[in-house]
């Protein structure tokens, strides 16, 4: 049983499900995970909106930075959470501050934070711990 108790069908949906997706902790380093998951993510469809407040107003490949969620236009159907453990919970909150609020909550490989999730979980929105969608992609065959 994996950590967030989700399904391997629901692991499924969520992903096919996410045309738009904000990315917490997006990085200009090409060395950096969140580069790379950045890249396919594009490149398997989806629209992603970075988000890092030191890189605010730049360009990332070829899309345009944002300081924070509230300031991506347009409703997100998922929010991928590249922070560590700690401040993973800020991110959460500001999530849920959105209207509309995103479908899901993707926390990757190596955060956790249960009480985040619980928070998520009371407002209807789904979360995922400890994981990662490039890595889910091949791992469920879905690209």
């Amino acid at each position: 049983m994996t950590i967030d108790g989700l399904s391997d069908a629901k692991i499924a949906a969520l992903l096919r499900g996410a045309k738009r997706i904000a990315m917490v902790g997006a990085s200009a380093n090409p060395d950096r995970p969140s580069f790379g998951v950045m890249a396919f993510l594009l490149a398997h469809g989806h629209e992603v909106a970075p988000v890092n407040p030191g890189l605010a107003g730049q360009t990332l490949q070829g899309r345009t930075v944002h300081a924070r969620l509230a300031d991506v236009p347009g409703p997100i159907d998922l929010v991928d959470v590249f922070r560590n453990s700690a401040l993973a919970g800020a991110v959460v909150d500001e999530a849920l501050a959105l209207t509309p609020r995103p479908g899901a909550v993707w926390m990757q490989l190596g955060v956790v934070d249960e009480a985040a999730a619980a928070r998520a979980r009371a407002k209807g929105v789904e979360v995922v711990m400890d994981r990662c969608p490039k890595i889910e992609y091949g791992r469920l065959r879905l690209a």
